[in-house]
């Protein structure tokens, strides 16, 4: 989805608009910076599933640590899912975008779109699926980068 005006983040990773369109590709800045979202089937990151210990999913906009790849998991959405992510790492906010009502989550450091979240599935024990944007994020493998020692959680929504 697209909207007209790009998201206004003012956190610790805060960009010009010029910054972060010099920064990202035209697909990255759509999803990340004014909320669009990758056809589904599409992404890099859709049927990749690394091993426990392999790695980690960092933000594509500022490199913070998001989700284990032990978080990750198969369900058939169209996009990957992940059912926890690095305490701090998310934060959330109510859209109501296209007549529905969804929890959007933003990466906490600079307010990049990542998707949405979803509960009440029951796909996995914390009974939430992370519907995450490929180009919103990257794979880091352990041995390029040490694993985050951050507890992860779900995603604490209000």
């Amino acid at each position: 989805r697209t909207t007209s005006a790009p998201s206004a983040y003012t956190g610790a990773m805060a960009k010009s608009e010029a910054e972060w369109k010099k920064q990202l590709n035209a697909q990255e800045y759509n999803v990340l910076r004014e909320k669009g979202t990758e056809r589904a089937g599409t992404g890099e990151y859709d049927k990749f599933y690394p091993k426990a210990g392999e790695g980690h999913f960092v933000c594509r906009g500022c490199g913070l640590p998001l989700y284990s790849a032990e978080s990750k998991f198969k369900s058939g959405c169209g996009w990957p899912a992940f059912d926890r992510c690095y305490k701090g790492a998310v934060r959330t906010e109510v859209d109501s975008s296209f007549g529905m009502r969804r929890v959007e989550i933003m990466c906490s450091s600079c307010g990049g779109h990542l998707g949405h979240v979803f509960e009440g599935e029951r796909f996995t024990q914390t009974n939430e699926r992370h519907c995450v944007n490929s180009v919103s994020v990257r794979f880091v493998k352990a041995s390029d980068a040490p694993l985050p020692s951050t507890e992860q959680a779900p995603v604490a929504k209000g």
